[in-house]
């Protein structure tokens, strides 16, 4: 009820200022059309037939004027920001109507005791006085003659996003900030005004700009810079010891208008940024609305951002299947709440579960699953073989066999970087659950679809917020060793482009995504201490650790003999793996599952090796035995 008050007074406050506005011009229209007359006889007396006649007309010039000013929708424009598109719409409306109110003139009277030229000085005393009084009073609101200005600014970037900054902070009342200069990289703006403000220097000045003018605040408008880019100016807004604010990037700024209200901190994503994904929703949206999807996992960083983008694409129905309690009940709440109107089942149970699986699949009968359910956690998996076997391969295998009984038509595994020269038995682990599904894929009707990506920012277990919480500890920051790299992305940018390679797979194939250059952990855990306000080494100390159990120095995507090939999608590659028949997958995971219920943990470590031989021995603590392993089928 309140909520429904609140728009009806909102609306009452619309009608009556327009009203006011639509006043004014009407009031305008009198005093321009009288004073046509009187400058036409040189600001001396008006001849008593004329004014006649003028007083005469008015009615039909107030009339014709004000029809065409409703027309063009003059009264429609707030004042307050009033922009050059609002004064060529009413300069629009002035020329038509003084060509329409000469028009009714002409018809009623053929133009008796009217001087032509007060036409054309009525029309440009019209526009002066309604122009001229909208531009006043966004002058006077935009100055507002304050004199509560206490902190200067320094803008970063003089584009339309910095241009869109000066306006809202001399809009703000009382103005807190007062923009003092810009700084651009581009030579041609230099010495440039925008607004009154200069463009002094380029971004490397930033730090002797604001030590010279006791600047109290910078603000990046620079949505369209690269990682790089960010990274210099951020370098620079550091060296000044002044507090720094910025704009979305690009790929955030949905509306293309930006301001004040956008402002920021800067994140690590930022420092850590990648050229915005450009997806195909058309396709995604033709290959997932209206069908009945499937995501395990659901409750984890990767599962729940694809219930989020899945949410908006519309399927007819979207099945969550976690076997987190409390993980199931918050990205429940979170869709239900976002898309009250979504066709949502949630189940709670383990991918392990053979019977939960099946009477899940038969239920529902998902035409399409994105498994997701998986452990990752590489150090905390070497010493769990058998979980690790268990959950990774048996789960996946379980999951994949009743897409296939049930007739889905497409299953898509989300894979890891690590799954490539595995030095872990997660990586291990995951490697096997790819040959599996490709396997599969041979002896089905569904689509088998592997995607394989590196390192996401800011999910569960990742550095990023581990480091988080070691600033706010005050360190020290443990980082395993200095060189070590990984490939980052982020969550959402991970979810799109699985959806997208879903559209793409025909069945059978691994895709990796592009995660563009690898990244020194290191340098990440001194951006982020820089971007908490503190100096590395000095008030927060960086520890290296060594690395731990299962990890690499470097990550990679994809074999040195994978044929790496384009796709629709320049961000998405394929992968031509070594595929192996699945007359062999087969007996080695029913193997698997036996030796799962038995807890051998030997078995499994050779198991293992027969279908990973680039796992090394030591990885895995076992020495393979080579034995003949009985064929199987699918049934």
């Amino acid at each position: 009820m309140n909520s429904i008050l609140k728009k009806l007074a909102g609306h009452l406050r619309t009608v009556r200022y327009r009203w006011w506005v639509l006043a004014h011009d009407l009031v305008m229209i009198p005093l321009a059309w009288l004073t046509a007359y009187w400058l036409r006889y040189n600001l001396s007396e008006i001849p008593e037939e004329f004014l006649r006649q003028a007083w005469l007309l008015l009615p039909i010039v107030v009339f014709v004027q004000g029809v065409t000013l409703l027309m063009f929708g003059a009264h429609r424009g707030v004042w307050r920001f009033t922009s050059i598109s609002d004064l060529v719409r009413l300069l629009k409306a002035i020329v038509t109507g003084t060509v329409l109110v000469a028009l009714a003139i002409f018809l009623y009277n053929n133009l008796q005791y009217v001087p032509r030229s007060v036409f054309f000085m009525y029309g440009l005393l019209l526009t002066s006085l309604l122009c001229g009084s909208r531009v006043i009073y966004r002058l006077v609101k935009d100055q507002h003659f304050s004199t509560k200005i206490e902190k200067k600014a320094l803008i970063v970037g003089a584009g339309a996003a910095g241009e869109q900054v000066v306006r809202d902070l001399r809009r703000n009342t009382p103005r807190i900030y007062d923009p003092v200069a810009f700084v651009d990289d581009d030579p041609k703006k230099i010495d440039k005004d925008i607004h009154g403000v200069r463009v002094a220097a380029g971004c490397d000045a930033i730090a002797e700009l604001c030590e010279r003018w006791n600047i109290d605040l910078i603000l990046i408008a620079v949505p369209s810079a690269t990682d790089k880019q960010m990274q210099r100016i951020v370098n620079n807004c550091e060296k000044s010891g002044v507090e720094y604010r910025t704009l979305p990037t690009v790929h955030d700024v949905v509306s293309g208008h930006v301001g004040m209200k956008d402002l920021r901190e800067v994140r690590i994503d930022d420092l850590l940024g990648r050229d915005p994904v450009s997806l195909s929703w058309q396709r995604i949206r033709s290959s997932l609305k209206d069908k009945r999807v499937l995501v395990t996992g659901c409750g984890g960083s990767i599962g729940s951002e694809l219930c989020r983008q899945l949410a908006k694409v519309g399927p007819a129905e979207l099945i969550m299947f976690d076997q987190s309690e409390y993980n199931l009940y918050l990205i429940e709440r979170e869709i239900r709440e976002a898309h009250p109107d979504l066709d949502l089942s949630v189940i709670l149970g383990d991918i392990c579960d053979q019977a939960a699986v099946t009477k899940l699949f038969k239920d529902c009968r998902p035409q399409m699953v994105f498994h997701a359910a998986a452990y990752k956690h590489v150090p905390m998996l070497e010493g769990q073989l058998r979980e690790g076997l268990k959950n990774n391969v048996i789960g996946t295998n379980t999951v994949a066999r009743a897409a296939h009984d049930f007739g889905c038509a497409t299953f898509v595994l989300i894979s890891t970087d690590k799954a490539v020269n595995p030095s872990s038995l997660m990586g291990a682990c995951k490697r096997v659950a790819e040959i599996l599904c490709q396997a599969l894929n041979s002896q089905s009707s569904t689509s088998f679809v592997t995607v394989r990506f590196g390192n996401v920012l800011g999910s569960t277990g990742s550095v990023v917020p581990l480091f988080r919480k070691q600033i706010a500890a005050g360190g020290p920051v443990t980082v395993t060793h200095p060189d070590v790299t990984r490939y980052f992305m982020t969550t959402a940018e991970a979810t799109q482009l699985i959806l997208e390679a879903s559209t793409v797979g025909n069945g059978g194939e691994i895709f990796v995504l592009d995660m563009g250059d690898p990244i020194k952990v290191a340098f990440l855990a001194q951006q982020m201490i820089k971007l908490s306000g503190k100096h590395p080494g000095g008030d927060i100390d960086i520890v290296y650790t060594g690395l731990r159990p299962g990890e690499k120095l470097h990550e990679e995507l994809f074999y040195p003999e994978e044929r790496l090939s384009q796709t629709d999608h320049d961000k998405i590659l394929l992968a031509a793996n070594r595929e192996v028949e699945w007359k062999v997958v087969v007996p080695i995971v029913e193997r698997m599952k036996f030796a799962v219920d038995e807890f051998d943990e030997v078995a499994l470590a050779n198991l293992l090796q027969h279908l990973v031989p680039e796992l090394r021995a030591d990885v895995a603590g076992f020495q393979p035995q080579v034995g003949d392993i009985p064929d199987a089928g699918i049934g």
